[in-house]
């Protein structure tokens, strides 16, 4: 058993999908995200064919209940489940909080080393397809090309007959996001475990994974033009989050992705300047350079912070983004979409201006706004 897991069930077949779920303080959501994943149809696929999927809860700093819950929900599937030999679970609890760290013990250290395929998911969100696991996996399956796999993201108030402006806002953003090329979602992703296992996310890179995992895949690991087809679409396969809304969260969520995506712009520029060969197996690299000084990324995007005049100086394309998405959008639909593209503009310079002076001021790079809706815990947690 390794450190600090609770034990698990051996399983009644190879594993074919290690499946990780990101946990920080869930205790109020991630018995309807569990109760949604097991709803799955790939557990019964998989046993079918004589393999199994292995589900680890990555529980990183909870100070909650999350990890005995999610504990006590896997026993009982264990037992109960129809398709119980089709998985097996356990729960990794982690005394150090931190995403980054989590993704790089679930790929190097608790997924099975042979498994096909690593699946990572946020422990508050709800599958709209019963076959969207099974989807994810099977678009790798049939396209060679592809390296990642990914589905839908829908939010919740996109089911409400009746929605308010600042929700009506809210989805215009998501379709024009909807217009970027080659996009995938940190909040549910498949990934080839050979690609995944050529990869490490540094301690202080920000919390935008995605970003990074997108630059460094369609690159393919920094050798050449971005190519968006290296992740696959999947038909049938989405998942339903609750986005933020009120204008608190929308400026800290913005702050956030302000910050990781400064972080990403420091690390992908740096990587550029390394040899093809340590481009190649970014893990190890990345590793090394962690070791031989573990805040050299900080250090690098402080230096990228105060050389900056501006808050839009953070990266690239900050003051053109939204335009952009705007501008992909056909006919009447750029008029209709106007009022959200200018509501963004507005939210993401003054998150520019927060995250600059946050960084300036020795933030940290690993900020993350908890937006905890029906409880008292606070809005805000920032972990170490």
């Amino acid at each position: 058993m390794r450190p600090n897991e609770a034990p698990a069930r051996v399983a009644d077949h190879p594993v074919a999908l290690s499946l990780g779920i990101m946990a920080w303080n869930e205790e109020s959501s991630i018995v309807r995200t569990l109760e949604s994943l097991f709803g799955q149809s790939v557990f019964g696929r998989l046993a079918d064919r004589g393999e199994c999927c292995e589900i680890v809860c990555l529980a990183n700093g909870c100070t909650d209940r999350t990890a005995a819950v999610t504990g006590g929900l896997f026993a009982r599937m264990e037992r109960e489940h129809p398709d119980r030999r089709g998985f097996v679970c356990r729960v990794a609890d982690m005394p150090a909080p931190g995403r980054n760290q989590a993704w790089n013990r679930f790929v190097h250290e608790f997924s099975d080393p042979d498994a096909r395929f690593l699946c990572l998911m946020d422990a508050d969100i709800v599958f709209l397809h019963r076959d969207t696991l099974h989807n994810l996996t099977a678009s790798l399956d049939r396209n060679a090309h592809a390296s990642v796999a990914t589905g839908g993201q829908i939010k919740s108030i996109v089911f409400k007959a009746r929605r308010s402006l600042r929700e009506r806002i809210s989805l215009a953003t998501s379709d024009m996001t909807g217009t970027i090329a080659g996009r995938f979602s940190g909040q549910l992703y498949c990934l080839r475990a050979g690609v995944a296992r050529r990869i490490r996310l540094p301690r202080d890179l920000g919390a935008t994974d995605d970003g990074f995992l997108k630059t460094i895949i369609c690159t393919d690991f920094l050798t050449s033009k971005s190519d968006p087809t290296r992740i696959a679409r999947a038909v049938d396969a989405a998942h339903v989050y609750e986005p933020y809304l009120s204008v608190r969260e929308l400026l800290k969520n913005q702050k956030r992705q302000m910050i990781g995506q400064t972080s990403v712009h420091v690390l992908i520029e740096y990587l550029k300047t390394l040899p093809e060969p340590d481009r190649a197996n970014l893990a190890g690299t990345l590793a090394r350079l962690d070791r031989e000084d573990p805040d050299w990324l900080r250090k690098k995007i402080d230096r990228h912070v105060a050389r900056t005049r501006f808050p839009w100086q953070l990266f690239p394309g900050i003051l053109a983004f939204r335009w952009r998405r705007l501008g992909s959008l056909k006919g009447a639909g750029r008029l209709t979409h106007f009022p959200a593209a200018a509501a963004g503009f507005v939210v993401t310079l003054a998150a520019c201006w927060q995250a600059r002076r946050h960084l300036r001021r020795g933030g940290r790079t690993s900020y993350w706004p908890k937006a905890v809706r029906d409880s008292g815990r606070p809005l805000e947690r920032t972990p170490a």
